[in-house]
């Protein structure tokens, strides 16, 4: 058994008074009975007085429990480990192309329910949600909660015309500077961009798509993505993935997409850091000693107490 530590061991001066009760306890005199008549003497019996005085030390003893209680004991726990934190920020074409048929629904349709099951792949991660079009539009701030992700399909679907006109076109490189703002700004954990489009965005052209990988790389932002339309995945963004140490994945149905998610989980592995030990609670043994001697004292009191006449 290791040394005992204590949370707040200035009450542990409290320890004073159950010991002074105990000493006085041992060493008073008097408190003789004499039977069966009046001032008569009292044989000496140290056994039964020893006895006695073992009964009425459960009290002090009790109390000095009670105060250590007070004190907050505690024990060292073991080390354990922990999962890593992702801090990944979705980043979802919301353009007019995204109302395509796509399987059962629309390419939005698709992109969104790939997204919730995602979620539950990475559980303890950070997550965060932005929309794109001509502008970017930050819908979920970076949070391990989220139920707001699984309420956010309706609010931005571009089928229910929800979307302002200024967000109809695709500018990929300016919604992923946004989403590198965002993640830069978490100081704990991994980044990742996973952005989900299905057009050519021009403003990757003309050595554009260079520059953002180099700010994704110096930011330590690792970018996967998922075209969901048909036909060759732009050169640009493969470019971007591949210089941040991801891949851009072409999906061209809903089961396609699904499989894609669960690539990019197997992918980025789930990193454990081993966590130094700490002081934890450690109340129980304390209470089960206090438990034991209260259960004493009420035993004895019923036939090994001093008698009060």
């Amino acid at each position: 058994m290791g040394a005992v530590h204590f949370g707040q061991p200035w009450y542990l001066l409290g320890l004073i008074f159950p010991v002074m009760l105990l000493w006085f306890t041992w060493n008073r005199t008097g408190r003789r009975v004499t039977l069966p008549m009046d001032e008569g003497a009292a044989p000496a019996d140290r056994l039964l007085r020893g006895a006695l005085n073992v009964a009425e030390s459960l009290t002090p003893l009790s109390l000095g429990l009670a105060i250590i209680l007070l004190a907050g004991p505690q024990k060292l726990d073991a080390p354990k480990t922990k999962r890593s934190l992702t801090n990944i920020q979705f980043c979802v074409d919301i353009s007019g192309s995204m109302t395509a048929e796509f399987g059962d629904g629309t390419r939005y349709d698709a992109a969104m329910q790939a997204i919730n099951s995602f979620l539950d792949y990475r559980t303890g991660d950070a997550f965060g949600l932005s929309f794109f079009g001509n502008n970017v539009l930050h819908w979920v701030p970076l949070t391990s909660d989220t139920t707001a992700f699984r309420c956010s399909p309706p609010f931005m679907d571009p089928k229910r015309g929800n979307v302002p006109s200024w967000y109809n076109g695709t500018s990929i490189g300016k919604a992923l500077r946004a989403c590198r703002e965002v993640l830069v700004s978490r100081e704990e954990g991994d980044r990742m961009i996973i952005l989900i489009s299905d057009g050519y965005s021009s403003d990757l052209s003309g050595g554009q798509d260079e520059e953002v990988a180099r700010l994704l790389l110096e930011s330590g932002i690792t970018m996967y993505g998922v075209h969901v339309a048909e036909g060759d995945v732009p050169g640009t963004v493969v470019n971007i993935a591949s210089a941040t140490g991801g891949e851009f994945f072409a999906a061209g149905d809903p089961g396609a997409l699904d499989a894609v998610f669960q690539r990019i989980d197997e992918m980025q592995e789930t990193v454990l850091e081993k966590v130094k030990a700490e002081y934890v609670d450690n109340f129980a043994p304390w209470c089960w000693a206090g438990a034991v001697l209260l259960a004493l004292h009420v035993l004895l009191q019923f036939f090994l107490r001093f008698t009060p006449w």
